[in-house]
């Protein structure tokens, strides 16, 4: 391999302007994740026309830290407020905000900031090596492939929570409902919209998590004070102890490849990552009821996971020419305006911009954890303001964050109608994650399986004739038989010991 054009690279990055705008990438990219239902893909597309008059590589520098940059932003009030600001931060909330209520919200921030660190990190250089090959798997990827994902994806949910399966279970089945509703892609018929117009092109993910996630545990919150629960008074662990850190080693390792694996897959993307990487810790685990009350390999392994997966994401972008997620497609489209082609010859015509792009990720990377570290003791702070005062502001950051995506009313009557659901959720003991992670999976698992069917007329015995989908099932399986498996092994009776005797 020749390095001369990744050294060019760095030269391209350091130069005073890049590093500036990857520098206002970050912030705004952290800023983002803070604000939730603004989103980095939205933020893009506002801050496109900024973009005409600069040159095409300082454009997608700065782009490209606002996405990544807003992957560890979501973190922040996904720990302090249980509420996600991005789709990929919805698993940390379960760990995260369980940490902050036993006084260490900080261990949570530091954990999420260096396993954020590391896992975007490594990806850049597994990406920098391997992108050619890998974006040559990723073409093997078609809708079955997707279906048997999505599949494997949402069976996971049962894993992730932290009450019954049963119950995960019926929030799954209500999130993949919820999926269906609007206009048919496929004929144009109305789904479940009961007429209203709004609901056509069917429900966006802002007002439903942060209905579940900010309201409803507002809600939740404000009865537990009033029958006389503690609330959190003590805030400690400004930085994650020794312990802390040799416990989250190895979900930041395994994190780091699945969010890299899973990133380079269209319609895999950092929600996904987030959620596999949870539920292989917690599987690993030989205490797997420490999820969901704090543990915080439940922090690290999800963040590392996502960030991982936002890096690895630019490979079939950037040499393929395939967006991967919507950001991506944002991104795509800012290059398209700047006069750049996306694909394989990229890297041979633009090195300068190819390289430049992908060694901003270090830096960016560097400068996420410079600001993210000395402002964990900032953040914790707010756990000590009075309920009374940060509940209303909690509420408004919500109302406001689900206007602003669409400028909808209706879509803060959304939020009101499913912060009442999450409130009944909680109260009735079914966590709200597992509906959420089921909706968002819902709309590839539908599109994937409709098209394979189109694909083998009708046949679903077509999925088993593919290498890949066929494995995936095969996983599949085996995630389902093995408990049931474990449990026939458990109850079978022993012989006694002298029985040939």
């Amino acid at each position: 391999m020749d390095l001369t054009p990744v050294l060019d690279g760095f030269g391209v990055v350091l130069e005073p302007t890049n590093l500036l705008y990857c520098l206002i990438g970050v912030v705004i990219g952290m800023l983002v994740g803070v604000l939730p239902g603004l989103g980095p893909a939205a933020t893009i597309a506002i801050l496109l026309p900024l973009t005409f008059d600069v040159e095409p590589v300082t454009a997608i520098i700065m782009l490209a830290g606002i996405f990544y940059g807003a992957q560890y932003g979501g973190t922040i009030t996904s720990v302090l407020l249980r509420l996600p600001g991005e789709a990929s931060s919805v698993v940390t909330v379960f760990d995260g905000h369980a940490l902050a209520r036993q006084g260490k919200a900080g261990t949570a921030l530091g954990i999420a900031a260096i396993g954020s660190f590391v896992g975007g990190t490594a990806s850049i250089v597994v990406l920098s090596v391997l992108a050619p090959l890998i974006a040559g798997f990723a073409l093997d990827f078609g809708p079955p492939e997707y279906t048997a994902l999505a599949l494997l994806g949402i069976l996971l949910v049962a894993t992730v929570s932290s009450g019954g399966r049963l119950k995960a279970v019926v929030a799954a089945c209500i999130g993949l409902l919820l999926a269906v509703v609007g206009r048919d892609a496929f004929t144009g018929a109305e789904r479940f919209t009961f007429g209203l117009l709004p609901l056509s092109d069917g429900l966006d993910f802002v007002p439903i998590a942060m209905g579940l996630f900010g309201l409803g545990e507002i809600l939740h919150g404000l009865e537990e004070r009033r029958q006389g629960a503690a609330a959190v008074t003590r805030v400690a662990n400004a930085w994650p102890s020794r312990t802390d850190l040799r416990r989250s080693a190895g979900a930041i390792g395994r994190g780091s490849v699945l969010g890299f694996v899973l990133g380079v897959l269209p319609g895999g993307g950092a929600t996904l990552s987030s959620l596999a990487a949870y539920a292989l810790e917690k599987r690993r685990s030989k205490t797997p009821e420490r999820f969901g009350n704090g543990a915080v390999e439940g922090v690290a392994a999800p963040e590392t996971a996502n960030n991982a997966a936002a890096t690895s994401s630019f490979i079939p972008l950037l040499t393929l020419g395939i967006p991967a997620n919507a950001t991506m497609a944002m991104i795509f489209g800012a290059l398209l305006i700047q006069g750049v082609t996306p694909g394989p010859q990229l890297v041979a015509e633009r090195p300068e911009l190819f390289w430049g792009v992908v060694n901003s990720m270090y830096v960016g990377n560097i400068l996420l954890l410079v600001m993210s570290i000395p402002l964990v003791g900032l953040f914790v702070k707010i756990l000590r303001v009075r309920a009374g005062v940060l509940a209303p502001i909690t509420v408004l950051i919500t109302l406001v964050g689900a206007y602003t995506v669409r400028n909808s009313v209706f879509d803060i009557g959304l939020v009101i109608a499913f912060g009442l659901l999450g409130y009944l959720m909680k109260k009735f003991g079914f966590e709200p994650g597992p509906l959420v992670l089921a909706f968002v999976l819902g709309a590839l698992l539908e599109t994937s399986l409709r098209r394979s069917l189109l694909l083998f007329d009708g046949d679903p015995a077509g999925f088993v004739t593919r290498p890949i989908s066929a494995t995936l099932l095969a996983l599949l399986a085996l995630v389902v038989l093995l408990p049931l498996l474990r449990k026939l092994i458990r109850r079978r009776p022993r012989q006694p010991a002298d029985a040939d005797a």
